[in-house]
């Protein structure tokens, strides 16, 4: 039985998502955020004798979804609940559980980006002699315009009041440095920020600042900074050679995240 969930339900829940916290992460932190009564999420569970088995969020108009078991869950239940007429859904989650609904009749998914899903759980040795920040909102516009001018990055004009948020709310933070003249040149940040774990994302350095090893010392002393109120950090890549700096810092891969946009 698949209905909708409700704060009655929350312990359950949380026991449940909380077996896998790193693969939970947006799941745990959007309830802990905003509960079940928020006007732009909602959450359904399905039941199998009183207990979860399966976790479907709703933020925006975006959907996450988890179970423990690819192969039992209600398959035609949750396409039912994702159905849209006019578009193409959104969708985000574990691979092997998303893409069952690839070829479901009753939904059309968006473009389709698989990535690497990786977790670091322990502290890491920081030898950096820059001075490391950490972002408040003034820092934004300077934050926004170093993600400008990279190729790879794209800003929109959501991109400030995301960042400004996540600083409000403390779903997030960002660690930068500067050069002598005050210019930002590497930033990294993190989102998704909850009790157990924290995404990383916005890992980017000037070009011509490159290959000096400051992304990597700001993500290290970030990560250590996670890791002394949380147990995971997180991150997503679909660059093997991004991969392999990752793993040198202490990242593990965990499974494969897939991604309809």
């Amino acid at each position: 039985m698949i209905r909708e969930l409700t704060e009655k339900d929350h312990s359950i829940v949380m026991e449940f998502l909380f077996q896998n916290p790193s693969i939970n992460l947006f799941i745990i932190g959007d309830i802990e955020a905003f509960g079940y009564h928020a006007t732009f999420q909602k959450l359904w569970g399905e039941f199998k004798n009183g207990e979860v088995t399966a976790v479907l969020l709703k933020y925006f108009e975006s959907y996450i979804f988890y179970c423990q078991d690819k192969d039992n869950f209600d398959v035609n239940g949750f396409a039912t609940i994702m159905y849209s007429n006019n578009k193409p859904v959104t969708l985000s989650g574990k691979a092997e559980l998303v893409e069952r609904f690839e070829n479901h009749p009753n939904i059309t998914l968006g473009k389709k980006r698989v990535t690497y899903f990786a977790q670091c759980g322990t502290k890491r040795e920081l030898q950096a002699t820059e001075t490391i920040k950490n972002a408040t909102i003034v820092d934004i516009d300077r934050i926004v315009a170093l993600q400008h001018s990279i190729d790879e990055f794209s800003t929109t004009d959501e991109t400030k009041e995301m960042l400004k948020k996540a600083i409000e709310f403390k779903t997030g933070r960002t660690y930068f440095l500067e050069n002598d003249r005050g210019n930002i040149i590497s930033t990294v940040s993190t989102t998704a920020e909850n009790s157990q774990s924290a995404m990383i994302v916005g890992v980017c350095t000037h070009k011509d600042y490159r290959n000096n090893g400051y992304a990597s010392k700001l993500m290290t002393a970030l990560i250590n900074d996670v890791l002394a109120e949380k147990q995971y950090v997180c991150l997503f890549y679909d660059n093997p050679e991004a991969g392999k700096i990752y793993k040198k810092i202490g990242f593990e891969d965990i499974g494969l995240w897939t991604m309809y946009r």
